[in-house]
């Protein structure tokens, strides 16, 4: 037989009632951040000349060999995709008697 929860007596033999309302754990709430400092286009063009000396930047044998690289893949992308339309097509086709 089910029983609700909230009609339930409490039995001191056993303790208190389940599921009685308890107060959550208060949270703290997280430290307020102060505004960025607001910076004019001179010096916003200044501070991205200097992240762009950050930058490890790809040789051109790097670049030469990820572009060669990137070809290959989509050659061999297009054959893959290629035969299984081919496949599907077939098949398709002996289903419905084309």
């Amino acid at each position: 037989m089910a029983s609700n929860e909230a009609t339930k007596k409490a039995d001191p033999a056993r303790g208190p009632v389940r599921g009685a309302a308890s107060q959550p754990p208060q949270r703290n709430a997280p430290p307020a951040r102060p505004a960025p400092k607001r910076v004019g286009p001179l010096d916003f063009l200044g501070q991205v000349r200097d992240e762009g000396r950050k930058v490890t930047w790809p040789t051109r044998k790097e670049t030469t060999v990820t572009t060669i690289m990137v070809f290959v893949m989509v050659v061999v992308a297009s054959l893959f995709f290629t035969v299984v339309d081919q496949g599907l097509r077939y098949f398709v086709g002996l289903i419905l008697g084309l």
